[in-house]
């Protein structure tokens, strides 16, 4: 008896790897929050739908309606749901599980007017992933039109909001996908687990389409160094009680090793499992390669070129055509082909079995079952494959305040610094502001401006700090100019702070008031000193022929006379000049006395005098 494909399938399963068909699959989640009414309140966990668009890093909050008929929305509605109260905000339709595939829930319901669906499992379980229809069901048009989001809740759940709903309650919820992914830190790292094979029908279409149109993303967050992307490519291995047979021959290579399914699901024709294996190993090749020399990015034209110039279905999915693309590239076709190997012999090859080794997940990640399937800092994504679902999700892996300029571009995300300056602080004088625009929403973070860094709390107060701080808005403290001069408040020696300059008062930052040393009598006191305040200063002018010596508030005569009498300073002059020359003469005197007693001891040596040679005689006969 012929056994077909699917015979062949439904008896050995081409196992993955480590023997079981049964991989660990992982549920990725969003919260989904409960604000009203306040018996529901509370944090629920909710599955991510694996299609239409999921929030990735935000937010969504809308009323839940749960319609009176159609309840599985398993036909189209007849009229707009939109018109049902919903308080002004999003429409969240509750639908229940059952007879008709999750895509055509959502694709009812979006058109129905929509922002989400919440489908209610009709059994107490864990909670599972929606998934589009299998290949044979997954050729509807409207697969790729689906562009809400989607969550499955527990029926425990999804009864108590239907029971509020009956009660005439409003239940509100927020779906949040802020910590659906993972954001560590400035790079973010992805994997697209995809294949070379192009007649698998709607989910092979999509995933070519998505290449050729988020090459050039990918290309320029990873030149620049933003992210670090690896292609993957899923294989099965064939049992080693089937490896002799003519399935296994026909859809394996390296003796059963790595296998993929017959691209047409028909044995008698067309290209075999083994040739998508091959061209994904030549893919993989082509990525090992380029990386090596610094161009990983490459791997992205490689594919657009060659589903563009090597499709099955003009019979030019072979290693000649793939050849071609390799040359138009500039790599190095015989390292490609070393990395290939001998595919017919009965070895490993390290490619592949690193691949396989990589399908089978690690912490939470779970094991990759679904193709195609991105994999974000090790969380897989889900949703729609398309450029701006998937940008969005990379976006929302990047540590807050890092992410590049195409996060924040209009089409990805929304500024909320436009509006109201996002609540934080602005000097609007020198057009600063402590709001910064993120990808999940902004922050208020005291910013950095000409290398002057301002401290604050963000919100109500930044100032500048630092020696350069006068240099940008004058610190943030008064200046005011009048009549040519001109006065500030902000000291460069100062880290921090505003203080008014001398002749003034104030708090320095909004404002510094002149002192009026007249009137406040500390300057200009003199008898004969005649006062007239200025703005920042005073004049100070002396009665008759003085002159004003501000440095000791007083006035002197300029000819003699005077209330300080130059006479005076002449006895001083004298004095000093007198105390000058005894010190002299005394200096003088010490100085002559000790060089006499220091020459007459040098002497005493070579000549000794008539005095020490008495003494010596004398000092002889004490001795007899």
């Amino acid at each position: 008896m012929k056994v077909g494909k699917s015979g062949f399938v439904a008896c050995i399963c081409f196992l993955l790897m480590y023997g079981s068909c049964l991989g660990r699959f992982v549920v990725e989640k969003n919260s989904l929050r409960v604000t009203s009414p306040d018996n529901l309140k509370d944090v629920y966990e909710c599955a991510i739908g694996n299609f239409g668009v999921p929030q990735y890093g935000g937010t969504l909050t809308g009323a839940v309606l749960y319609p009176k008929s159609n309840q599985k929305a398993c036909q189209s509605f007849d009229s707009s749901l939109k018109s049902k109260p919903a308080g002004g905000l999003p429409l969240f339709v509750l639908l229940d599980r059952g007879e008709c595939y999750f895509t055509l829930k959502a694709w009812n319901a979006q058109n129905a007017g929509a922002a989400a669906i919440l489908v209610a499992d009709d059994r107490q379980e864990p909670l599972i992933t929606m998934d589009m229809p299998e290949e044979e069901n997954a050729h509807a048009d409207y697969l790729q039109n689906i562009t809400i989001p989607s969550a499955l809740i527990s029926m425990s759940l999804g009864n108590s909001i239907k029971k509020a709903l009956n009660k005439g309650d409003m239940v509100n919820i927020k779906l949040d996908w802020t910590e659906a992914l993972p954001h560590p830190d400035e790079r973010v790292e992805y994997e697209f687990w995809t294949n070379s094979n192009d007649e698998c029908g709607a989910k092979c279409d999509s995933q070519i389409n998505f290449v050729k149109e988020f090459k050039g993303a990918a290309q320029i967050l990873e030149k620049k160094g933003y992210t670090q992307f690896t292609p993957r490519y899923i294989t099965w291995y064939c049992p080693e009680a089937f490896t002799l047979s003519k399935q296994c021959k026909s859809q394996c290579i390296n003796h059963g090793r790595y296998c993929a399914p017959d691209p047409e699901q028909d044995f008698s024709k067309g290209y075999d499992g083994k040739d998508v294996v091959v061209q994904n190993l030549r893919q993989a090749c082509f990525y090992k390669v380029a990386n090596e020399t610094g161009k990983p990015w490459l791997w992205w034209d490689y594919v657009t070129d060659f589903s563009i110039r090597c499709p099955m279905k003009d019979k030019k999915y072979t290693k000649e055509c793939a050849d071609e693309v390799i040359k138009s590239l500039g790599v190095d076709l015989k390292k490609i082909d070393e990395c290939v190997g001998n595919t017919e012999a009965n070895v490993d090859n390290s490619v592949l079995k690193a691949e396989q080794e990589a399908q089978i997940g690690k912490g939470s990640r779970g094991d990759v079952t679904i193709l195609p399937t991105l994999v974000i800092n090790s969380r897989q994504y889900r949703g729609k494959l398309a450029k701006q679902a998937v940008l969005k999700a990379i976006c929302s892996g990047f540590e807050e305040t890092t992410e590049p300029a195409v996060c924040l571009s209009d089409e990805i995300q929304t500024n909320e610094c436009l509006d109201n300056n996002g609540g934080c602080w602005m000097d609007k004088t020198a057009n600063i502001t402590a709001c910064r625009d993120t990808f999940r929403g902004k922050v208020c973070e005291c910013p950095t401006v000409q290398g002057v860094k301002f401290v604050g709390d963000g919100y109500k107060h930044c100032e500048a700090s630092g020696e350069l701080r006068c240099e940008v808005n004058n610190g943030g403290c008064w200046k005011s100019t009048q009549l040519g001069r001109t006065y500030s408040a902000c000291i460069d020696d100062h880290t921090k702070g505003c203080k008014c300059p001398p002749g003034f008062k104030g708090d320095g930052v909004k404002s510094c008031e002149d002192v009026d040393e007249c009137k406040d009598k500390t300057a200009c006191q003199c008898p004969s000193c005649k006062c007239k305040n200025t703005w920042g200063s005073y004049e100070c002018t002396c009665s008759g022929n003085l002159l004003y010596m501000r440095e000791h508030d007083t006035c002197i005569s300029k000819d003699g006379k005077s209330e300080v009498s130059w006479g005076f300073v002449w006895v001083i002059i004298l004095g000093l000049a007198v105390a000058g020359a005894a010190g002299y003469a005394f200096y003088t005197y010490r100085v002559r006395t000790y060089m006499d007693s220091e020459i007459r001891a040098i002497m005493a040596q070579y000549m000794p005098l008539d005095n020490q040679a008495e003494i010596e005689v004398h000092g002889t006969r004490g001795n007899v």
